[in-house]
């Protein structure tokens, strides 16, 4: 017997196990009234002082020292790549300046003050301004003008905030000299720019009136523990190398890592893992590297076709390849000057792969592939051309054709001199001098 569908406005048959009390709220209805996003990391873990700072601890101290103090500036640049803290900096300075309860120079970070300037809300005291968007000669009068007010009381400051400082324009900065040169009390300005050059270049003078402080990059493993922090505070575990490889892949930027590590997240809430990480990001798994190595040392030419085919039919981007490559021959190179490096970062079972990978190849030779990719990637060839795959078929040819390097010594012993013996010097007989006629005389004149 086939099942008859209920018709149009009747109702089905209730089911006891499925009745709900009046008011009730199902989940459905919860899903409906949710949001459908959350807070990014990178905002959610912002740091609330100082001391929470990773990789400046060349900054922050002397901010500190100065707030304590009371010697603080009232206009600072902050200088660095985009994603080091620069924004964070400057909110933490207005934090500490205008906090009730602050202590050593650090905000406590839970007043209605800090709170308000920490998220972003709007405040009277703490201006931040996209300079990007408010370039003009008429957004520095107004911001002038602003900044002519006094404080809500007597014991705030009023900050400015600008960031992306670089792309106001010449005449935005000459309307600005005056109140930098002659500032209102209690009136601070913090300049944020990732390309402090643009403004040497435009407004010299500006540079002289403010301090300036150059951000670092952070070092990979400042980044992969913060992000360890933010997941135990999360409560999802993370395999080591998931973490490194986000840090690695961020290139010294705390937020770029966040924002790679939610993305992860996006895809697995319950883990993060290295298979995944890979995936979610576009990167090569170092496999791929060690073979191309192999391929290198033993000159198989033939075999770069079929390894860009793998490559590609994985979906691979050969730009993140590329990028890729770059850090492994630097890794092998650093590697087979000292196997003891440092400077290298890698899990245990790694190392010892890329050590026998260099082993094979000579460093003059790693050098000098490092040297042909880093010259490929600066004509940016593969981005302009139509045909990417042929593009990165004739550099990896290239990269493999190159005449291997002969150690000094292996030559001495082919010549037939003993290792570590000068040769026998043998002069070269010069060739025979081509003797040149002599034209006869001409005659005595006649008397």
């Amino acid at each position: 017997m086939s099942a008859v569908s209920p018709r149009r406005g009747a109702r089905a048959p209730s089911d006891p196990k499925e009745s709900k009390p009046a008011g009730a709220v199902t989940r459905s209805t919860q899903m409906a009234h949710e949001p459908l996003y959350r807070t990014a990391l990178a905002r959610t873990y912002r740091p609330r002082g100082f001391s929470e700072l990773i990789g400046q601890d060349h900054i922050a101290p002397t901010l500190k020292a100065a707030i304590e103090s009371g010697r603080v500036g009232h206009a600072y640049l902050f200088c660095g790549p985009r994603g080091v803290g620069k924004t964070t900096t400057a909110r933490i300075l207005a934090m500490a300046l205008n906090c009730p309860d602050r202590s050593a120079g650090e905000p406590c970070g839970a007043c209605p003050s800090c709170e308000r300037i920490w998220s972003g809300g709007a405040s009277l005291d703490v201006v931040e301004i996209d300079a990007a968007s408010h370039r003009g000669v008429e957004d520095a009068r107004d911001l002038r003008r602003r900044a002519a007010y006094a404080p809500t009381s007597e014991e705030r400051y009023k900050i400015y905030i600008l960031d992306e400082a670089h792309m106001l324009t010449r005449d935005a900065w000459n309307a600005l000299l005056k109140i930098l040169e002659e500032p209102p009390p209690r009136v601070i300005f913090a300049f944020a720019t990732t390309e402090p050059q643009k403004i040497e270049r435009g407004a010299a003078p500006v540079m002289s009136r403010c301090q300036r402080f150059d951000f670092r990059r952070v070092s990979v493993q400042d980044i992969a523990s913060r992000m360890e922090t933010v997941l135990e505070a999360e409560g999802i575990p993370a395999e080591p190398g998931a973490l490194r490889a986000i840090a690695r892949r961020a290139e010294g930027g705390v937020r770029d890592a966040l924002s790679s590590l939610d993305q992860v997240l996006s895809f697995r809430g319950d883990a993060v893992e290295l298979a995944d990480v890979r995936r979610m990001l576009g990167l090569v798994d170092e496999d791929r590297y060690l073979a191309f190595f192999e391929i290198a040392a033993n000159g198989d030419r033939a075999g770069v076709f079929a390894f860009v085919q793998d490559l590609l039919d994985d979906g691979h981007d050969p730009a993140e390849f590329l990028r890729g490559l770059g850090d492994a021959l630097r890794t092998l190179l650093v590697l087979g000057l000292d196997p003891e490096a440092e400077a290298v970062e890698l899990l245990p079972e790694s190392r010892e792969r890329f050590l026998a990978a260099a082993g094979a190849l000579v460093p003059a030779d790693l050098l000098r592939m490092l040297a042909a990719l880093s010259e490929f990637e600066a004509s940016g060839m593969l981005h302009r051309s139509s045909q990417p795959r042929i593009q990165l078929e004739v550099l990896l040819l290239r990269l493999v054709r190159m005449e291997s390097t002969v150690e000094l010594e292996e030559l001495l012993a082919a010549l037939g001199a003993a290792p570590g013996e000068p040769a026998s010097r043998t002069r070269t007989p010069e060739p025979p001098r081509r003797q040149r006629k002599k034209r006869p005389s001409p005659p005595p004149a006649a008397p």
